[in-house]
């Protein structure tokens, strides 16, 4: 009978025929198999430890948390109402122990005006990025698999809709349907889809000519399996990221429609209303804590969301410097 060759331990014994007889170590091939590999990382774990190491990001995801708790349990976080009045012989009083940021020209608490105002900024901050994804996506997808005449067709429909000031194509539909808070983030949604339209096509010209969606079409894939389940997955680190900047943007606009008097209406609490109110002459030199306040929200909000966008843009940015 052939003698078997034993190497060194860790390595396997070799026949003189070529065969495998058992590991110099005592370890065969069901053993190595049994051996666990190193778990492989993933795309959004990689993402998720670039993430927490910028420092920035992780400020602006403290800040989007903060923002999102407030508006989730504002009715139990805030001592008042949001329309409840303290005391009207109070009217302006300053921060105190028993009003952190004090009374606005009503007597009312500008602590749980705040709050309560988070949940509005968050709701259409959230449900018109909701509809600008939903139209973006629908016609941008559209634009970049079809191209040709349906891509000019929906793109020169895209120019003529983003050459217009998105401000006043939002004033313009309230001053249609009436002012409200459902009225203000379909307005919203409605009007700036824009951007995510030509991020998503430019996506989608890239991906029509890759070499995996080209094998998918010879399988017999058709459009719709296409789109969903081959290009739109491959394109959603733009949209994240574009969503994340995109949920600021309507925070801002709801913020200024409430300033002129045409976003939310009164006595439904709002940032921009509250600073609208209190940017009256006599006020902002007697009373600067009505004015302080909801600015601070308004730009601490604004800061947050950038930052974490910056830092999601930077984390799933495979290609770029580490």
């Amino acid at each position: 009978m052939a003698q078997s060759q034993l190497h060194p331990a860790g390595a396997t014994a070799v026949s003189p025929d070529g065969q495998v007889v058992l590991g110099g170590d005592g370890v065969g091939l069901a053993g190595l198999a049994e051996r666990k590999l190193p778990k492989q990382r993933s795309l959004w774990g990689d993402a998720a430890r670039r993430l927490a190491k910028n420092k920035l990001a992780v400020i602006g995801l403290f800040v989007v948390a903060t923002l999102t708790f407030l508006a989730v349990f504002a009715p139990w976080i805030a001592p008042y109402g949001q329309s409840e009045v303290v005391d009207p012989r109070l009217a302006r009083t300053g921060p105190s122990w028993q009003w952190p940021m004090g009374l606005d020209q009503n007597g009312r608490d500008i602590f749980s005006r705040l709050v309560y105002g988070a949940r509005v900024s968050l709701t259409v901050g959230l449900v018109a990025e909701a509809i600008i994804l939903v139209l973006g996506v629908t016609v941008g997808a559209l634009a970049g698999y079809f191209a040709g005449k349906t891509d000019t067709l929906l793109m020169r429909m895209v120019d003529v809709v983003y050459a217009i000031p998105q401000i006043l194509l939002v004033m313009i539909f309230l001053n249609l349907f009436g002012p409200g808070l459902q009225n203000i983030f379909i307005a919203i949604g409605l009007v700036g889809w824009v951007t995510e339209a030509r991020l998503l096509r430019g996506q989608f010209l890239t991906l029509r000519e890759s070499e995996y969606v080209s094998a998918a079409k010879v399988s017999g894939a058709g459009p719709r399996r296409l789109i969903l389940r081959h290009m739109l997955p491959n394109s959603l680190t733009p949209l994240i990221v574009a969503a994340t900047f995109g949920v600021p943007t309507a925070i801002f606009t709801e913020a200024s429609l409430s300033y002129v008097g045409v976003g939310i209406m009164p006595p439904q609490a709002s940032w921009g209303q509250m600073v609208g109110d209190a940017s009256v002459a006599g006020y902002i030199q007697t009373a600067p804590h009505m004015l302080l306040f909801p600015v601070l929200a308004v730009g601490l909000t604004m800061l947050g969301f950038t930052f974490l966008g910056d830092g999601l843009r930077d984390a799933l940015d495979v290609k770029g410097d580490r």
